[in-house]
């Protein structure tokens, strides 16, 4: 059993990466746009075309990070190396050159490049160091419970902060006011991940394998079929979620008319998704993961179209709903994270290898995948809907963004539903599989 210290520890890693991750998702879009001055449609294809270098660089990481032994582990170490780089890499991705409209779009896909590396190489070792600290099935969920809920907070600091400290800090410069707000969240984000590093332990080791080629693993990953049902699940999930999470911002302030609430719709948004993942592994000791993670599912997409016939007078419903969406869907995030961990227990029962890094990588990409296409989407339809920065907006542009927000983000949550139907690994199976393992090793 792990201890809550242990916990906790880990679960600030997910603190500092989603202080890069919830930036991202909520502000980058809107960065570009009404403060670098990018249009929403090179912004969105740019979102896009970057997730064409992490085919590459994130199986390769996943593979890097199984070849790994050093004293200190084979996961942690990555915090340890990666923190300082990160942090400066997240700062330089927020900061608005003032150079022509052609070396603005060069200098964002350079940044944006780099962050996105930065966060592969950290992140995939960190999200393979969950599967590392426990065997027990019951444990990964709370450790996972856990990770989310800290992984929220780091959400819930973004959310509260950055619109406050991008105008303290900016005095009416909004574009010096990311930089410093960026500033000051990656210093935090470089501490967190240092405790991170130093309050966790691998217990979970991998035996070596014959042919650890780059071509080997990814045969042996190939033979996982419920790793590939997780992978297609991770890609809508993201999808729909990043739409709505970057078109929250676009929400609040054309539709519903109301700048000075940006702060406390995203806010309260983040405390539903923080409840979510506390209550999450209570949920799993009553209901079996799979049916449960559908459920949540469902209801998510229930209230996202619920969320359409909000009328932009009904503040507080508007409010309200955004509060139970983030609540019911991030409800479900430690039961999917908690499965990754069974596929690799599975991929090891079947294939007689343990390839962490190459299943969280691959995963990984996937909801990479899906947070490009999620906010290349939303880059994509507002330029459809012509929408024009810092302007009011025209009631078609209007119609078009509540449509965006609600209705198709609805969408990816019904598909990842039907995908995890054909997900097979529940509790009773996956701990005749652990049983197993430890029979054939012992």
């Amino acid at each position: 059993m792990l201890t809550i210290k242990e916990k906790i520890a880990y679960g600030l890693g997910d603190t500092a990466s989603n202080i890069i991750f919830q930036t991202v998702m909520m502000f980058l879009l809107i960065f570009y746009t009404d403060v670098v001055g990018l249009s929403p449609a090179v912004v969105g294809t740019l979102f896009l075309g970057v997730r064409l270098i992490d085919a590459v660089t994130d199986p390769l990481m996943g593979a890097f990070a199984d070849k790994t032994r050093t004293s200190l582990g084979q996961f942690r170490p990555f915090l340890l190396w990666l923190a300082i780089p990160f942090g400066i890499i997240s700062v330089l991705a927020f900061i608005s050159p003032d150079f022509s409209s052609t070396g603005k779009i060069v200098y964002a896909s350079i940044t944006y490049i780099l962050l996105m590396l930065a966060y592969t190489a950290i992140n995939i070792p960190y999200s393979a160091l969950g599967g590392v600290l426990s065997k027990d099935p019951q444990e990964r969920v709370s450790i996972q419970s856990y990770r989310f809920v800290c992984g929220m907070c780091g959400g819930l600091i973004v959310a509260a902060l950055t619109m406050p400290l991008v105008q303290w800090f900016g005095e009416g410069d909004s574009a010096k006011g990311y930089q410093l707000t960026m500033t000051a969240m990656s210093v935090l984000g470089v501490v967190l991940f240092l405790l991170c590093f130093a309050g966790t332990k691998e217990r979970v080791f991998q035996p070596p394998v014959k042919d650890n080629s780059f071509k080997n693993n990814l045969k042996v990953l190939w033979k996982n079929d419920q790793w590939r049902i997780l992978c297609i699940a991770g890609l809508f999930l993201l999808t729909g979620q990043v739409l709505r999470a970057t078109l929250a911002v676009y929400y609040v302030k054309y539709f519903l008319s109301q700048e000075d609430l940006i702060t406390a719709f995203m806010t309260i948004g983040m405390i539903g998704s923080i409840l979510g993942c506390a209550l999450s592994q209570q949920l799993a000791k009553r209901v079996c993961k799979i049916k449960a993670y559908i459920s949540l599912q469902l209801i998510a997409a229930a209230l996202c179209i619920a969320s359409y016939w909000v009328d932009s007078s009904q503040i507080t419903l508007a409010f309200i709903m955004f509060f139970l969406w983030n609540f019911f869907l991030q409800m479900a995030t430690p039961l999917l994270w908690a499965k990754i961990v069974d596929t690799i227990d599975y991929g090891y029962w079947k294939t007689g290898v343990r390839n962490n890094g190459m299943v969280f990588s691959s995963v990984v990409f996937f909801i990479k995948l899906g947070v490009a296409f999620g906010g290349a989407i939303a880059g994509w339809l507002l330029a459809y809907y012509g929408y024009q920065a810092e302007v009011e907006q025209t009631e078609a542009t209007k119609q078009g963004l509540l449509l965006s927000f609600t209705i198709f983000p609805a969408i990816g949550s019904i598909i990842v539903a039907w995908v995890m139907t054909k997900y097979t690994l529940n509790n009773k199976k996956i701990e005749g599989i652990s049983k197993e393992i430890d029979i054939a090793t012992s």
